[in-house]
């Protein structure tokens, strides 16, 4: 079964920076996408960041300029360095990878790759404070 388990939250004075990690385990074969959502109190999950095969990257506006998603390493993992941190920045953060199916033990959905499964870690807190 895969799993994803994130790391590398904590608490971090406003301009200050984190690197969360997303140790994957499990059948990985291939991998459409590798995702950084995240989910502050009171409003609803966001992507920040995405990574694909190719290397082609995409951020939300909010973060562009500060934040940095890798991926695609030998293990699987994922990244998301995050530079300049605002306030605005706290949040519960996940990384989210997007796998054909079947096989599924995740989330399906129909996407433009086809059947698709989605793999969800259990987050990791960040909270940017002084």
């Amino acid at each position: 079964q895969v799993q994803l388990v994130e790391s590398g939250g904590g608490l971090v004075q406003p301009g200050g920076s984190l690197r969360l990690s997303c140790a994957a385990s499990g059948r990985l074969h291939t991998i459409y996408a590798m995702d950084w959502y995240r989910q502050a109190p009171g409003k609803r999950r966001e992507l920040v960041a995405r990574i694909l095969r190719s290397g082609s990257t995409n951020y939300t506006d909010s973060v562009r300029g500060r934040f940095t998603i890798s991926g695609y390493n030998a293990d699987n993992a994922a990244y998301l360095q995050m530079n300049n941190l605002k306030p605005e920045d706290t949040a519960v953060y996940y990384c989210n990878y997007l796998t054909p199916a079947p096989p599924c033990t995740g989330d399906y959905w129909q996407t433009e790759y086809g059947p698709t499964c989605f793999y969800w870690g259990q987050g990791t807190q960040v909270t940017v404070a002084s």
